[in-house]
């Protein structure tokens, strides 16, 4: 198979970018995105050019790095995968292809397709973990949890923070990764005794990133390669208004 690639170059956060063209040819059907992204900067390296600065690291669809927005969307097309995930198999021959990094005021962008998403990681030091004492690990089935609570956490817990929804929201907001985070400690019993701290505070350094606010549109869970449901976002606002009002 055999593309035309157009991909955003930019050299530094100080550079303003451009789009430049590049020519794939002889690629299978079933190469990964990135594995193609490979094959180019293995030419561009050959013939003395700046390879193509992306974000990867696992290659398996878990850890969010590969962070790329193709023809318009966050991921590329198909649902439920991510970058890494997505094959070129999914893309007509001969067509010409699109090549973006996240764009948003809360992920400026490094190099090239590489943004700055560590705003999800100030989120998450906010407020995103369970602060009290619970001991040393506990049996299995110890503490009883009602199996759609437990479910219904793990569904949030499988958020990767890749940030997709962010890119794909027109206000680049941030709820629906902040909805998940939250969501899953609230059902269960060791997360539910900081929930109102947790909710205020999180949802403060959400703002103070620079994210923008939801307008219940759904690109966020239409992107997201782990199909996460906005009805997270419902919940973690019906818990902002009970920490308001326990203030």
């Amino acid at each position: 198979m055999n593309f035309k690639l157009h991909v955003w170059r930019q050299r530094d956060a100080q550079d303003k970018g451009r789009m430049v063209k590049y020519a794939v040819r002889e690629i299978g059907a079933e190469v990964s995105f990135l594995e193609m992204l490979d094959l180019l900067n293995e030419e561009l390296t050959e013939a003395g050019e700046e390879p193509i600065a992306f974000d990867h690291d696992c290659r398996e669809g878990i850890c969010g790095a590969c962070s790329l927005v193709i023809d318009g969307v966050a991921h590329g097309p198909g649902r439920g995968v991510t970058t890494c995930q997505l094959m070129m198999r999914n893309f007509r021959d001969g067509a010409d292809i699109f090549v973006e990094p996240w764009r948003g005021r809360a992920f400026p962008i490094v190099k090239d397709l590489v943004v700055d998403r560590s705003a999800f990681d100030r989120i998450i030091e906010a407020g995103g973990y369970v602060s009290c004492n619970t001991g040393s690990a506990p049996d299995a089935n110890v503490t009883p949890i009602a199996k759609q609570d437990a479910d219904l956490a793990m569904d949030a817990a499988q958020c990767i923070g890749c940030g997709a929804c962010a890119a794909a929201c027109k206000n680049s907001s941030a709820m629906l990764f902040v909805a998940a985070k939250v969501g899953h400690l609230h059902l269960l019993p060791q997360g539910r005794v900081e929930n109102q701290t947790r909710v205020g505070n999180m949802v403060k350094a959400m703002d103070a990133q620079g994210f923008g606010a939801c307008t219940n549109q759904q690109e966020c869970e239409a992107v997201c390669p782990k199909e996460i449901s906005v009805n997270f976002i419902a919940q973690l606002n019906r818990n902002y208004v009970r920490a308001l009002l326990d203030v």
